[in-house]
């Protein structure tokens, strides 16, 4: 049986480094037209290139997104930058506009198209025409239960990818109105202004939201790969190095628990608690086992706190002072008590003893974003591992 996809987000080209580090597939990136996260970064045409080199000497895959709303005016260079990004080595188009599957699907036999989430696919007929035009996978809409899912995923010669982790959007997958009509940013041209986060008078005391909680599926990996899902998407091309390192590096060790049979039900609460931990809002299961209610929303009195537990990115080892060399994210002193873990799944628990700047100076609080420190410790580590602080997590998904 073919193992499950994991599939993460970058929005920029150390992003993808790091997503396929810690343990992806496979990732799914933007370029400089036709992709719906304007904010992004993106990726330029030698960014790709080299996107897909290093993804394709790790044999992992690299998908670019084209699944804005299609006009007649984005058909302007349009044929000359598909030829130029599949030139670049990528694998697949996730795409939603008709015109342009059909087009990749005529033209380039040696690229997939996967149909994207913004065609809001949520039935089996749906499903079966995208095959039928020649798509080999199609991402479902992320309103689906588990047997609308399981009945999707039974249709031969297709595959299915399934949301599992991040953002939820207020409106129907692909069908969102809100931002273009409050902010004049269209949701499906790059645009969001994420509306659906917004604070709105309710009275002169309370504000009112419309808001989602996130999606968390750690509970539920098992169920998925039993039901015949393809591949697991995180969403997120905008989130931090912290946050995709976590995430990708918790969901690899699950999945590969359960093809083993090594997952206990104490690791995979370890692992509900590691992904809680770098979440700034509740999560929940959404759609997957009941009909979305108020325990998957938010209405009033929501706080997203920062996270502050990522300490710093470890860039280097300093072999004279036996120490790695880390770049500060948020504040730490002596005494702290930290955990540095690895792409590769390594976790050393580590007490923070000694901290020397740039200057080899000792000091007893980093408390600078960015400056480069020292802490002793007795081996070299692989390129982006990271230090944290040791916290337990603070909510749990249904």
């Amino acid at each position: 049986m073919k193992k499950i996809e994991l599939l993460a987000p970058a929005g920029d080209l150390e992003r993808l480094k790091v997503v396929l580090l810690y343990g992806a597939d496979a990732v799914y990136v933007g370029g400089e037209k036709l992709s719906l996260r304007a904010n992004a970064t993106n990726f330029s045409l030698d960014e790709l290139k080299e996107g897909c080199t290093f993804a394709h000497n790790l044999n992992k895959k690299v998908y670019l997104t084209t699944n804005i709303v299609f006009h007649d005016k984005d058909r302007i260079g349009m044929e000359e930058y598909i030829k130029a990004v599949i030139d670049t080595g990528i694998d697949a188009f996730i795409v939603s506009d008709l015109y342009l599957a059909k087009y990749i699907i005529d033209n380039y036999k040696n690229v997939e198209v996967h149909i994207s989430t913004q065609d809001s696919i949520t039935n089996k007929e749906s499903a079966v025409f995208y095959r039928d035009l020649g798509a080999s996978r199609v991402v479902l809409a992320r309103e689906l239960s588990r047997e609308e899912i399981k009945e999707i995923s039974a249709i031969p010669n297709l595959e299915t990818e399934v949301f599992i982790h991040g953002a939820m959007c207020t409106c129907f997958s692909g069908r969102c109105a809100l931002s273009n009509y409050v902010t004049n940013r269209d949701a499906n041209r790059g645009g969001c202004a994420q509306v659906c986060r917004f604070a709105f008078d309710y009275n002169s005391e309370d504000k009112f939201t419309l808001a989602t909680k996130d999606l968390n599926m750690a509970m539920y990996i098992k169920d998925l790969i039993e039901i015949g899902v393809s591949s697991l998407k995180v969403e997120g091309r905008m989130r931090s190095l912290y946050y995709l390192a976590t995430v990708i590096g918790s969901y690899r060790f699950l999945i590969d628990s359960i093809y083993d049979g090594t997952l206990t039900s104490d690791k995979l609460l370890e692992y509900e608690r590691r992904l809680d931990s770098v979440a700034n809002r509740d999560t929940t299961s959404q759609y997957f086992n009941h009909e979305a209610d108020l325990t998957d929303q938010y209405y009033t009195g929501r706080q997203e706190v920062s996270n502050q537990e990522y300490l710093g990115l470890i860039i280097g080892y300093d072999e004279n002072m036996k120490s790695i060399v880390l770049k500060e994210r948020n504040y730490f002193e002596v005494g702290d008590e930290v955990e540095i873990f690895t792409p590769h799944g390594d976790i050393y628990p580590y007490k923070i003893e000694t901290i020397y700047n740039e200057d080899n100076e000792k000091i007893e609080v980093a408390r600078h974003p960015e400056e480069i420190l020292k802490l002793p410790f007795n081996r070299r580590l692989n390129d982006y591992s990271m230090i944290r602080l040791i916290r337990k997590g603070k909510n749990f998904s249904k």
